[in-house]
């Protein structure tokens, strides 16, 4: 009995050591040891990869962030001297003016070793202590060199010495869709890095600064961004932060940023003379359309169109007149208004320049010395308004000025033209832009000073063309063309 069942076991055994064999054989990959996945990166990735932490590890230590205290006041009741009286019995309960401490934080670029540093306007302005924080974050006492709000650039100092700094780059030659990368202190999380393309080059007409050409970017900028580098793949300066277009305050894809050369004459200028000179026509320019082209016959959509001079300004004195069109500056295209806005303010005042016009069907070339801006406006060399009748456009109605009706716009009696009274709703003239109170002084460059000057100029009009008009509205003077068919 003992030997059978030693038998029958050791047949157990030996089946089941030859059926675990045959599994383990069959199934060798279930008990294999697992490989460790290794993704295969293209080499110009991990390159492009590399590439760009080099420059973050080379920018980074001349990316400063930017703490300043304003003391906001508030009158308090206590400053009226009718309660000087509760004062002397009741003090406590009317008590000095109010103040506390505003706190703000913003971003700088060291660009000098000796402490020289670039922010915005709207990160020092109005701050009575300005504490520098460094890479190394050692905090160090700032002070405004100099600064310009219609820039918003300003120039900030700090007394240290072999500080690092970024190279300046040539924003003239930045390309759109080139990469780059934004340095700063959003939220306050310092050096926060993050990087986009160049969107658009030359915005203008934003409504940051006076004087816009800035350079527009996709790389995420938020509020602390402010004065903090934009720089390319070779690591170099080529803009300064500046601003975000935003619905909601954080970044929505689009940044503004002042191109590297533009300030750098700032920056240069600020430490020089402590403010920025800037030069002075004595014009006022305005857009092309193509149907203000088509009237002047000018075959091209650039350039700026110059709808005011002023009397003895720069401009008159060298020939330039109402009406002409300005295509290049000093050897430079003039691709719109702002363009030429900003060749003209960075001309030194004293400073003698070529301007290339398009005059009549024929291009002519003016030498001007430009100046510094007035103190107070200059008279434009144009009229303004004087007489009560009914339209020639049609939905158009006008009437003279009488000195009445020269109070009640503001505007000086005796110079003539005439007053839109009513623009209909639909009409050529609504569509194309006039308003009430607008004061025509021209139809197809013949000077209207009265009514009747008004009714034979628009009796001989071609009801199929349109009408080159020059108006005035408020303090402003420009070129209307109204389509009257």
């Amino acid at each position: 009995m003992v030997k059978k069942a030693f038998i029958f076991t050791a047949i157990l055994l030996a089946g089941f050591l030859l059926g675990g064999g045959t599994l383990l054989v069959l199934n060798k990959e279930a008990f294999a040891p697992r490989s460790v996945y290794s993704p295969r990166v293209p080499l110009r990735v991990e390159e492009g990869g590399r590439a760009f932490s080099e420059v973050v590890s080379a920018v980074s230590p001349a990316v400063v962030n930017i703490s300043t205290v304003r003391v906001v006041r508030r009158k308090s009741v206590s400053d009226d001297p009718f309660f000087d009286f509760f004062n002397d019995f009741f003090g406590q309960f009317y008590d000095a003016p109010k103040k506390w401490k505003e706190q703000n934080m913003g971003s700088g670029v060291l660009v000098s070793s000796d402490g020289y540093i670039i922010t915005n306007n709207h990160v020092v302005s109005g701050a009575e202590q300005i504490s520098v924080t460094l890479y190394d974050r050692r905090t160090l006492k700032g002070k405004v060199v100099g600064s310009d709000p219609k820039t918003d650039i300003a120039v900030v100092k700090i007394e240290a010495n072999g500080l690092p700094t970024v190279p300046w780059g040539d924003s003239d030659k930045l390309k759109v869709g080139e990469f780059v990368l934004a340095i700063g202190n959003p939220f306050g999380l310092n050096h926060t890095v993050t990087m986009g393309i160049i969107s658009a080059m030359g915005r203008a007409n934003v409504g940051i600064a006076e004087y816009e050409d800035f350079i527009q970017t996709d790389a995420a900028i938020n509020p602390g961004n402010s004065g903090g580098p934009l720089v390319g793949t070779d690591g170099r300066l080529i803009g300064v932060n500046t601003a975000i277009f935003s619905r909601s305050g954080g970044y929505q894809g689009i940044g503004f940023a002042v191109p590297s050369n533009m300030a750098r004459l700032l920056m240069e200028e600020l430490i020089k003379e402590g403010k920025v000179l800037r030069g002075w026509l004595g014009v006022a320019i305005q857009e092309l359309s193509p149907e203000l082209s088509l009237k002047f016959g000018y075959d091209r959509q650039t350039g700026a169109l110059v709808d005011e001079v002023v009397a003895g300004g720069p401009a008159q004195s060298g020939g330039i007149r109402r009406g002409d069109i300005v295509f290049e500056y000093d050897g430079k295209e003039i691709t719109g208004p702002a363009v030429l806005k900003n060749l003209v303010a960075r001309s030194r005042p004293g400073r003698k320049v070529t301007i290339k016009l398009f005059r009549d069907n024929k291009v002519i070339s003016a030498v001007v010395t430009v100046t510094e801006p007035p103190k107070e406006p200059g008279s434009i060399s144009e009229a303004v308004p004087e007489g009560t009748s009914r339209n020639a456009f049609s939905g158009l109605s006008v009437m003279e000025m009488t000195e009445d009706v020269a109070k009640q716009l503001g505007l000086s009696a005796g110079e003539g033209g005439v007053v839109v009274v009513k623009a209909q709703q639909g009409s050529p003239a609504e569509d194309a832009g006039m308003k009430r109170g607008d004061v025509i002084h021209e139809i197809d460059r013949k000077v209207i000073k009265t009514l009747g000057d008004y009714n034979r100029a628009v009796s001989g009009i071609n009801p199929e063309a349109a009408v080159l008009l020059y108006i005035s509205r408020g303090d402003r003077k420009f070129y209307l063309a109204v389509n009257v068919s």
